[in-house]
């Protein structure tokens, strides 16, 4: 399940007021994530749960649920 803070934070750097964010989300369903949007989501991302990324990480990811994932593992 996508949290609160992750999906209020993807909105914002998003732009977007609204949209429903699911488990199987990939990017491109969402609507302005393109790849620049993407390197603001990630830095917006590592910045807030104080966390990095490498880019095996990034590059593996898939929807917002192995990115959920992703950041649980990274903040234990």
């Amino acid at each position: 399940m996508i949290s609160e803070k992750l999906r209020q934070l993807i909105l914002r750097e998003l732009e977007l007021r609204e949209f429903e964010f699911s488990d199987a989300t990939t990017a491109a369903m969402v609507p302005g994530w393109d790849s620049l949007s993407h390197i603001r989501v990630i830095t917006a991302i590592e910045d807030a749960y104080n966390i990095r990324f490498s880019t095996h990480e990034i590059v593996g990811l898939k929807t917002l649920g192995d990115l959920q994932d992703l950041i649980g593992r990274k903040t234990g």
